[in-house]
């Protein structure tokens, strides 16, 4: 179990010495936003560079959709419809049956987003997503463009009202709620660029909206992007060196090393417990004695 590094010896249950962590598949220039379609048995994650979707499965990899608009993150309604955030459209959107497009939110106070990064959806139908500005800072085929907006965190409500509900993180990226949706956990990657610590924010969800906001967990390699829980409520983080295993309490529980950068994750699979991990280059996959949250 040599890609396994174990801090809390409940880690070693959590793990499968016989499933070795898979390199599915692999040349990407920065791949993100895995989600699972179950019942295609498929996974679609994006390769922003490229400007696509892509779908994978065990008969292989395809190309789901080029141009993308330089989607990052994805999930799934609770009609399992696919939700995607844009950088190039600087938007988030919703993927009809029929394969049209709906714009669910691209401005807030009629200014635009900066570049939506993900994105998930609670269990009563409010989109919650990220919008940080990497997206405007990188020059996608004359995307680059100025900040007008705050970076925040937004809630989209079933009748289409948007409020920004998280006001005061640097860079909001990756985000998740606890089984239970009592808790919401929210990454901050706006450290990056200074010496602080890379953390994970926590809020207390109070008639459903998020308060007393405090840091959660330091990540010690890299940073916190995309960040899953799983049916015990321990949180999955991605990380410089890996995937990183955090229990309820905020103690680091144990890491899956990679090599390569992690961006994201996310669990699928038959039994939902195969966690797939998109990292830098290429797409990763590792069976877990653990079940993620995941609805639809």
């Amino acid at each position: 179990m040599s890609f396994f590094e174990i801090h809390d010896p409940a880690f070693a249950t959590f793990v499968m010495g016989n499933a070795p962590l898979k390199r599915l598949a692999t040349g990407f220039d920065w791949v993100e936003g895995p989600v699972w379609f179950g019942d295609q048995n498929c996974l679609l994650f994006s390769d922003i560079p490229n400007n696509r979707i892509l779908r994978w499965s065990e008969d292989g990899l395809t190309t789901f959709r080029q141009p993308a608009n330089y989607t990052n993150g994805h999930t799934r309604d609770l009609q399992g419809r696919l939700v995607s955030c844009e950088h190039g459209g600087r938007r988030v959107t919703r993927t009809e049956w029929d394969g049209t497009i709906t714009v669910i939110a691209d401005s807030f106070d009629g200014k635009p987003l900066n570049s939506p990064n993900d994105v998930i959806v609670a269990r009563d139908g409010a989109i919650w997503f990220t919008d940080p500005h990497y997206g405007i800072m990188t020059d996608y085929e004359g995307y680059k463009s100025p900040q007008e907006l705050p970076c925040q965190v937004y809630r989209v409500d079933p009748s289409g009202r948007i409020e920004a509900v998280i006001t005061d993180m640097a860079c909001p990226n990756g985000l998740a709620f606890s089984p239970d949706e009592s808790r919401l956990y929210v990454a901050d990657t706006g450290r990056m660029f200074s010496k602080d610590p890379q953390h994970i924010k926590v809020f207390d969800m109070v008639a459903g909206r998020p308060t007393n906001g405090r840091i959660f967990h330091r990540i010690d390699k890299g940073c916190a992007d995309g960040i899953r829980v799983d049916t015990d409520g321990n949180l999955w983080s991605s990380a410089g060196d890996g995937v990183h295993c955090i229990a309820p309490d905020g103690q680091l529980m144990g890491k899956i090393l990679v090599p390569e950068t992690v961006s994201n994750i996310c669990f699928g699979g038959r039994a939902k417990h195969r966690l797939f991990i998109t990292a830098t280059t290429s797409l990763y996959s590792v069976i877990l004695n653990r079940k993620g949250v995941q609805w639809p």
